[in-house]
């Protein structure tokens, strides 16, 4: 991982969060769930790719809307898996959700944190 991603918490969280979401995705295909995968891999990589935005934001409103969009991406995220997890024949999600938990977590009190200052 690079130097970002090692210093600051929401982008390492969002960055392992993201390749294990690659390879989840990567288990649906295999076992022919497109859509989902399709679905799935875009949101729940982009809620990192929002994060590391974030690191390069102009202003604090600035910095505020892009967590809001990473927060946005989280919760398509949330969707996806819950419909993994709540349908037959798709893989175990529990480890996934934790993750993505966790990640809702530390940007909502960026979110709050942000907008208290």
């Amino acid at each position: 991982m690079q130097s970002t991603a090692k210093d600051n918490l929401i982008v390492s969280l969002t960055l392992e969060f993201a390749i294990e979401i690659v390879k989840y995705c990567g288990n649906l295909e295999e076992k022919r769930k497109y859509v989902i995968a399709r679905q799935l891999l875009k949101s729940g990589t982009s809620i990192g790719a929002n994060a590391r935005e974030v690191q390069n934001s102009e202003s604090k409103p600035d910095f505020i809307h892009k967590f809001k969009i990473a927060a946005k991406e989280a919760e398509e995220t949330e969707y996806w898996l819950l419909i993994c997890q709540h349908s037959a024949g798709y893989p175990e999600v529990s480890i996934l959700m934790t993750k993505l938990k966790s990640i809702q977590k530390v940007i909502n009190k960026v979110i709050a944190t942000s907008k208290a200052k």
